[in-house]
């Protein structure tokens, strides 16, 4: 996953000056049917008559590795998402910044009835 500009912004800061930063407290995870980029201008999938919502994610660190804890799951869609390219952990279930994101390896369409889950371990966010 790749840091949005707000983010690293934030590191820089957190490292090299003296100016507060204020860390998330909660963490949730978007799908996105086209690249969020580093200023979040993607497209997410939409929240209108679909049942999706971003969903919590919670997230263990080791070393230079942060990794999603526990499964993640959206809920069964009521109407197709389209075609879900790309991932975005943001700060807040609606709005919010955009922390991270990343490509998935492997587009997937989903259509009514269908579910994306997330297994747990499978969402890793590096520094190097």
């Amino acid at each position: 996953m790749s840091f949005s500009n707000t983010f690293e912004t934030h590191v820089l800061n957190y490292v090299f000056t003296t100016t507060s930063v204020t860390r998330p407290t909660a963490w949730y995870l978007a799908l996105f049917t086209s690249n969020p980029a580093e200023d979040a201008s993607g497209t997410e999938v939409s929240t209108s008559g679909t049942a999706y919502a971003r969903q919590t994610a919670a997230f263990t660190v080791s070393g230079n590795l942060a990794t999603n804890s526990g499964a993640i799951e959206f809920p069964t869609a009521t109407a197709s998402y389209g075609t879900v390219t790309h991932v975005g952990v943001f700060t807040a279930s609606t709005s919010g910044t955009l922390i991270a994101y990343a490509a998935l390896s492997s587009s997937k369409a989903i259509d009514t009835g269908d579910v994306f889950r997330v297994p747990a371990g499978d969402l890793d966010i590096t520094l190097d």
